[in-house]
C-alpha cells in the first residue's frame, strides 16, 4: 500500500468527506458523504468550495488556499445543505508534496442538519410568558405524543448588548427548536427555556452559536437540560414551577443564579429528603413563649420545627408548600406537639401548632388531629391551631367548616402572620377564629414609625369588635412591648421574651419581673 493510500485511509478515519481543490478554491475531487441526506458529494465538484459554505464575517478560506507544501490548518465552517438548511463542520486542510499546489481537505460534520434563521426571514411565534410555558409543559406531559420530554435552559451571555436583530434571530431559532414550534420562553435577560422532545438530536447550542457568529458577535452560549418525564409527573411539574419562580425572583433581586438544571435537580433531591424526614419524624420541635403583655405571664408556646439542630426550616417549608408536601408535615408536627402535652408535669402547658392553608384543602388533617387526641380529649383545650397565610386557602368556606370541627372539639384557632399577604382580610372575614397574630413587619421599628402604630391601633379595634384577641410577633425591646400593650395588643412573642428552645420554659425575664409585681401566670 502506497503512502498516499495510507494517508487517504487516515483522512477518511478523521472525516466524512474528502475533497481536493486548486489554490483558487475550486473543487476537483470529492469523495465520501454529502452534508445532508440526498446531498451527493458530486455537488461540490467543479465549484468553488466557498460556494458550498454559508457566508458570514470571517468565513472566507484565504488562509486555507494559501497553504504551501507540508502545511496544515483546521477551520470551523457552516456547510450549506440547501433549502435554508445548514450543518456545522470542521475542515482539516493539508498539502501533499506530490499534489502541490492542490490542497487536500478532510471535512468532519458536527451535529445534525438544522435550519439557520436568516435576518428578516419572516414572523415567528412570540416567546411565551414563563407561566404559559409551565402550562405548556404540563399539557405536553399529559400526552403520549413524545418519547420523553426535557426542558432545555439556554444561556446567551452578553445578549443584552447584541441588538434587536440578533436577539430576534436567536429567539426565532429557539422557538423553532421547541417541541411544537411555540414552546420557548425568555426567563431572564440572557436566559431561555424551551420544551424539547428527548428523541430530538438538534444541537441547539451549535445552532445558536452559528447564528451568533453569523451576526459577527462574540457571545457565550451554553445550555443545560433536565428530563421532566422521568418519575411522577406532578412532582416534576411542581418542582419545575418552583425552580423557575425562584430563579425569576433571584433575577429580579439581582442575586446570583445557579444553572436551572442544577436548581431543578437539587429541588427534586431535597424534596425526596423532606419526604424521608417527615416519614421518619426526623426533626425536632422547639418552643417559643407567647406572653400576656399586661401581666408578663406566659400564656402558651408556639411549636417551631427545627431541622438538624437549631437550623430554621423556612426555605424547606417554602419548597414543601410549593410542591404540595405540607399535609404530612403538618400532621407530624401536631403529633409531636400532642406527645409533648402528654409528658409528665405538662398539665398546664398550651401549645400552638402551624397548619398550612394547603393542608385544609381536604378533611385528612382535621380527621387525623381529632384521632390523635381522641384518647385524651382534654388535650384539645390545650392546643391552638395557627393557620399560616404562606400557602393560600383555595376554598375558604370548606376550610372554615373544617376548622369549625376543631373549634367545636375545644381547640382554639389563630390566623398567623396577619398582614403578610393579600388574603389577610379574606381570612379574617371567612374563618371563624379566636386570635389574630400580627405579622412582625408591622412590629419591627414600631418605636419610630407612627404609621405602624396607626395600623396596629385600627387592627386591634377591629379585632376587639369581633371578639378576637391579638398577638404581636417580633417583639425585641421592652419599649416596643410597652407600646403594644398601650395600643391594646393582648400578647407578645419575640426575643425579648425568649427564643425557641428545645424545652418550654415558663420562667422568662418578663415573668420573673411580673412575679415580683405579684402577677399570677394565667393559661386562659
Amino acid at each position: 500500500m502506497s503512502i498516499r493510500q495510507r494517508l487517504l485511509g487516515l483522512a477518511f478515519a478523521a472525516g466524512d468527506l474528502l475533497i481536493e481543490m486548486t489554490p483558487t478554491g475550486t473543487v476537483v475531487l470529492a469523495l465520501g458523504a454529502g452534508p445532508a441526506v440526498g446531498a451527493s458529494p458530486d455537488r461540490f465538484q467543479g465549484h468553488p468550495l466557498e460556494d458550498r459554505l454559508i457566508q458570514r464575517p470571517g468565513a472566507d478560506l484565504k488562509d486555507l488556499k494559501a497553504l504551501g507544501p507540508g502545511g496544515r490548518i483546521a477551520r470551523e465552517v457552516l456547510m450549506d445543505c440547501g433549502d435554508g438548511r445548514a450543518r456545522r463542520a470542521t475542515i482539516g486542510g493539508f498539502v501533499l508534496p506530490d499534489l502541490a499546489p492542490n490542497i487536500s481537505c478532510s471535512i468532519r460534520y458536527e451535529g445534525p442538519v438544522f435550519t439557520l434563521i436568516k435576518p428578516g426571514a419572516g414572523p415567528t411565534p412570540e416567546l411565551v410568558d414563563p407561566h404559559i410555558f409551565l402550562e405548556r409543559a404540563k399539557a405536553a406531559l399529559a400526552t403520549d405524543e413524545f418519547n420523553g420530554l426535557a426542558v432545555d435552559f439556554i444561556s446567551v451571555i452578553g445578549l443584552a448588548a447584541a441588538g434587536e436583530q440578533a436577539t430576534a434571530r436567536i429567539e426565532a431559532t429557539l422557538q423553532a427548536a421547541s417541541v411544537d414550534g411555540t414552546s420557548a420562553s425568555r426567563l431572564a435577560v440572557d436566559r431561555y427555556a424551551l420544551l424539547r422532545d428527548l428523541s430530538s438530536r438538534r444541537d441547539i447550542v451549535g445552532e445558536v452559536s452559528e447564528l451568533v457568529r453569523d451576526e459577527g458577535l462574540s457571545l457565550v452560549v451554553s445550555s443545560s437540560s433536565a428530563d421532566i418525564s422521568s418519575g411522577p409527573q406532578v412532582n416534576a411539574m411542581r418542582a419545575l414551577r418552583y425552580v423557575i419562580q425562584t430563579c425569576l425572583s433571584d433575577e429580579a433581586a439581582g442575586r446570583p443564579q445557579v444553572s436551572f438544571d442544577e436548581a431543578l435537580a437539587r429541588t427534586l433531591r431535597e424534596a425526596d429528603q423532606f419526604r424521608v424526614m417527615v416519614r421518619d419524624r426526623d426533626f425536632a420541635l422547639h418552643y417559643q413563649p407567647v406572653i400576656a403583655l399586661d401581666s408578663g405571664a406566659v400564656h402558651h408556646f408556639e411549636a417551631l420545627a427545627r431541622f438538624g439542630g437549631d437550623t430554621s426550616p423556612a426555605n424547606a417549608i417554602q419548597m414543601a408548600e410549593e410542591l404540595a408536601m405540607m399535609e404530612g408535615f403538618d400532621l407530624a408536627v401536631a403529633q409531636k406537639a400532642v406527645q409533648r402535652l402528654r409528658q409528665p408535669g405538662s398539665g398546664l402547658l398550651k401549645i400552638a401548632v402551624n397548619v398550612s392553608g394547603a393542608s385544609l384543602a381536604s378533611d385528612v388533617y382535621v380527621q387525623e388531629l381529632l384521632r390523635l387526641t381522641a384518647s385524651t380529649p382534654e388535650d384539645r383545650r390545650r392546643l391552638i391551631v395557627e393557620v399560616t397565610e404562606s400557602a393560600a386557602v383555595a376554598d375558604m368556606d370548606a376550610a372554615n367548616r373544617r376548622l369549625g370541627v376543631l373549634r367545636t372539639a375545644g381547640m382554639q384557632l389563630c390566623i398567623d402572620d396577619f398582614g403578610a399577604g393579600a388574603a389577610s382580610f379574606d381570612y379574617i372575614r371567612s374563618l371563624a377564629v379566636d386570635t389574630v397574630k400580627i405579622d412582625g413587619k408591622f412590629v419591627q421599628g414600631l418605636e419610630n414609625e407612627p404609621r405602624s402604630r396607626t395600623m396596629i391601633t385600627h387592627l386591634v379595634e377591629m379585632c376587639g369588635s369581633l371578639n378576637l384577641t391579638t398577638i404581636a410577633e417580633f417583639v425585641e425591646t421592652q419599649a416596643c412591648a410597652d407600646i403594644l400593650r398601650d395600643l391594646g395588643v393582648d400578647y407578645g412573642q419575640g426575643w425579648l421574651f425568649g427564643k425557641a428552645e428545645a424545652e418550654p420554659r415558663t420562667a422568662t425575664p418578663t415573668t420573673a419581673r411580673a412575679r415580683r409585681r405579684g402577677a399570677v401566670e394565667a393559661w386562659g
